[in-house]
């Protein structure tokens, strides 16, 4: 007999507010869920079902009730505490109330403050925090529920995890840079390869996603978060170009000075004659790092390939006797000083914000290791760091242009780099063979010269083990931010242990339906002849065009498409503007069964009936997890394509040739980790890898609460009940069954466990070869092997390739972004611009109305 349930509205991850008359639950990311209440309820179970539903982590966080009550006129309500049996009677007591439509409960999360002595599972709670990387890939579609992401299957019913997942969409985060000067403190930017190794490491129990606030990470509405990464070796590029620097704070210019040991030695930091210099531009540098921490400049008089004489400048005002005279040695790039007057015995008459010695050159010596250990380091930073250093505010085109010689110094000159391209796949062919490199120039007037255009590669270990993951592909395109601009195009798979899996990269003139069919055709010539590959993608036109070419190899039946559910809500939301109805689509999308699918449709069509058509125009088998018939296992959003664009963000700004390496270095960072893990786990004897067993024992969980009739134990056919009721039918012997679930994930649903275990059958039969460790341990097996010095590399002898100049960028200063901007980019707090002239804010002082009278 089914207990007696009164339903109650919860409300949580926002703010109550209160008025004289009115109790409201507020704020743009106010997750709804409704609860099922047993009419005994004491308040124990009533928290723990809560903490159940909202897959909020009990161990830190604790949570306040908070009621909303009518007063006896029934027109004004007040808060009322929710702390014991008591109180939750007369919550519920209420539903007898003429005036309340529904029970609304509304939670307040608090943190409960880590104890460094409390520990759990060996590893103490200081250490579990919230993840570090939420803000660079939160991929989310929807307001965010609560402030722990786990997602467990430990619910009351596995047909009801769909509702449990609703709300758990967060709010993208953009993954384009606005530019150079975003608000960055230098002395807490993480390298750029900790941060790598952060996500690498992340994703050894994350699974496909970063994880984030309401974010669910394997985009599985049963996926349960592991907090316990495998500890790993992270083997990092041996090349200077790409460092790794522990602490960011301390990669800075040191106190060496660049010249060599001095004849005559001075502890007073002053220049003494006979110093030695290996060179006339270590003379100047040490020159100019001697004025700025002097605060005081010096001109040139005098500068030859032999001789070099600096004086004071204020030498005449103030009769500065300051002045230094040195000469090349004989035979030699040596420079010696033979006459020097100092120190400076003249002042400042005021304090300067800027120093001339202090140019980019400068600055970009003093920024090399900041950008060996970070890519995307921003002019701010660059700023900040000067500041520091020498206590001197330098403008945003020094500290550009500074970066920008740094960049060439490390990583080479960028037009350069489309002619060192070519040699450059050649030396990763030379140490792993047969890679794909697939070349797209136009000829030009100019003889044994061509125009670069596109360019594609994939390398061997990801082209021979790609039959071992599922089969299913996730692409993607993101901006070039250097000299010249273009797309980089990425192909990316998914393999047993849900993480992401390099496939194939491409760098074109831009997306379009050329470039997206050129791209989908090398990869299915030089990387996949697989059919059935499940493709999910945006809908960029080119992509949709590319996707019924029946000359590219991936209409239907030979591959699948399938719509990113994030995208697909970001466009509907640009369309009609409503989140309530942007959550009723995605909890539509996500709908494991038809039956649900139909209810939130139907919810919709109420609402707006115009929404209801613009979804009905595209198909429901592109964007909705009922109608795919496990062609996209679970897979319902592009994420690991995303997390890949953010690991090579950085990257993105320098010269194509340090692209290409990084993304080799990159891979083999993967390969060495999950490599290690496959070969442990194997030698555990563990059948299924580590994303699987979690699933699979929260099922078992479950299977243990359901009720079975067995009808036949020849063909071992059975009727199972879960605990809210829901009936399937399973039957073992032709194994079919109406959860849908082990079709759309690839391995049992409870039910069939439940029934596995009545007749003691092994349910592991029912999981997918995709997903074993020996699988596993296949994927990642293969090595690579390390790249020869430059110098080793095979000749090039085939065309120049160019740059194109429709592909540069003219002007100074930060490159504009060319990403589309939609709802999915709007940041919350964003502070208004203020104008330098009149202080006023909404504008800049190029649009100011008194600009005229200040000039």
């Amino acid at each position: 007999m089914s207990v007696p349930t009164i339903p109650v509205t919860c409300y949580y991850n926002g703010q109550i507010s209160r008025s004289e008359t009115d109790v409201k639950y507020e704020g743009s990311e106010t997750v709804i869920e409704p609860l099922d209440v047993p009419v005994e309820c004491t308040y124990e179970e009533l928290i723990d079902t809560i903490y159940l539903k909202t897959t909020i982590d009990k161990r830190r966080f604790k949570l306040v009730l908070i009621c909303k009550y009518p007063l006896r006129s029934g027109k004004k309500f007040q808060p009322y505490p929710v702390r014991d049996d008591s109180s939750v009677r007369t919550m519920l007591d209420l539903v007898n109330t003429p005036t309340i439509e529904e029970i609304e409960l509304y939670i307040k999360v608090v943190r409960v403050k880590a104890q460094v002595n409390q520990y759990v599972g060996g590893h103490a709670d200081i250490f579990v925090r919230d993840n570090s990387n939420v803000a660079q890939f939160d991929y989310g579609c929807g307001p965010s529920s609560g402030p722990v992401p786990d997602t467990g299957p430990n619910g009351d019913d596995e047909d009801n995890a769909d509702e449990e997942r609703n709300d758990e969409y967060g709010e993208d985060v953009d993954d384009e840079c606005d530019g150079d000067d975003g608000d960055v403190e230098v002395d807490r930017q993480p390298s750029f390869f900790r941060a790598f190794n952060q996500v690498l490491e992340n994703e050894q129990g994350i699974y496909v996603s970063a994880q984030a606030p309401s974010c669910d990470v394997s985009n599985h509405p049963d996926d349960e978060t592991l907090d316990e990464p495998s500890p790993v070796a992270y083997h990092l590029p041996p090349t200077p170009h790409f460092q790794h620097v522990e602490n960011l704070h301390n990669a800075v210019a040191s106190s060496w000075t660049p010249w060599v040991e001095p004849t005559t030695a001075n502890s007073s930091g002053e220049f003494v004659i006979g110093q030695v210099f290996h060179s006339k531009s270590d003379l100047q540098e040490a020159a100019k790092i001697y004025s700025v921490k002097a605060h005081q400049e010096y001109v040139v008089v005098a500068s030859s390939k032999k001789l070099l004489v600096l004086r004071c400048k204020k030498a005449e005002e103030c009769q500065c006797q300051w002045k230094l005279r040195a000469m090349v040695i004989k035979d030699t790039s040596l420079f010696v000083i033979n006459k020097y007057t100092g120190p400076h015995t003249c002042v400042n008459p005021c304090l300067n914000r800027d120093h001339h010695q202090l140019d980019s050159q400068l600055v970009s010596t003093h920024i090399k290791a900041l950008i060996q250990a970070q890519f995307s380091l921003s002019t701010a930073a660059i700023q900040a760091s000067v500041m520091e250093k020498w206590g001197y505010q330098i403008s945003y085109k020094k500290a550009l242009d500074g970066k920008h010689k740094a960049i060439r110094q490390l990583y080479g000159d960028f037009s350069q780099s489309y002619t060192e391209l070519p040699r450059l796949f050649l030396g990763i062919e030379q140490a792993n063979p047969e890679c794909a490199v697939v070349w797209k120039t136009c000829e030009t007037n100019m003889p044994n010269t061509e125009i670069f255009q596109r360019v594609f590669w994939s390398f061997k270990p990801s082209i021979e083990e790609f039959q071992h993951c599922r089969p299913v592909m996730s692409i993607d395109g993101t901006h070039l931010y250097g000299k010249y601009k273009g797309k980089l195009l990425i192909a990316m798979g998914c393999d047993e242990n849900n993480q992401l899996f390099p496939l194939a990269f491409s760098i074109t003139e831009g997306e379009n339906t050329d470039s997206w069919g050129w791209f989908l055709a090398c990869i299915r010539n030089e990387v996949t002849q697989r059919a059935g590959i499940c493709v999910i993608s945006d809908r960029h036109p080119g992509i949709m065009a590319a996707m019924v070419d029946p000359y590219l190899g991936w209409a239907t039946p030979f591959a699948y498409h399938r719509i990113c559910m994030r995208h697909f809500a970001s466009n509907f939301m640009t369309r009609f503007k409503d989140k309530i109805l942007k959550n009723l689509v995605c909890r539509a999308a996500l709908a494991s069964t038809e039956r649900k699918f139909k209810k939130h449709m139907n919810t919709i069509g109420r609402i707006n009936s115009e929404a209801l058509q613009w979804l009905e125009a595209v198909p429901f088998q592109l964007w909705a997890l009922s109608h795919d018939v496990g062609r996209r296992y679970g897979l319902m959003t592009t994420n690991f394509s995303e997390v890949f664009n953010s690991v090579l963000k950085g990257a993105r700004s320098l010269p194509v040739t340090a692209l290409v390496q990084l993304t080799f270095f990159c891979l083999n960072s993967y390969f060495v980790a999950r490599r290690e893990v496959g070969a442990n786990r194997l030698a555990s004897s563990e059948q299924f890898t580590l994303y699987v067993d979690a699933q699979i024992q929260g099922r078992v969980v479950k299977a243990g609460s359901m009720e079975i009739v067995l009808y036949d134990h020849v063909k071992g056919l059975f009727h199972v009940k879960s605990r809210s009721g829901r009936t399937h039918r399973v039957n073992l012997h032709e194994k079919t069954y109406t959860c849908v679930k082990t079709l759309i994930y690839g391995f049992p649903c409870s039910h069939i466990i439940s029934a596995c275990q009545h007749r003691c059958v092994d349910f592991r039969l029912f999981v997918e070869d995709y997903y074993t460790t020996k699988s596993y341990n296949d994927t990642w097996a293969p090595l690579f092997n390390p790249i020869f010095n430059a110098d080793e590399w095979p000749l090039y002898d085939g065309t120049v390739i160019l740059p194109p100049d429709s592909m540069r960028r003219f002007g100074s200063g930060r490159p504009k972004s060319t990403r589309l901007h939609n709802e999915m980019d709007v940041r919350e707090g964003k502070t208004l611009i203020t104008c330098g002239l009149c202080k006023q804010l909404g504008h800049n002082r190029r649009s100011c109305k008194n600009r005229n009278q200040a000039q």
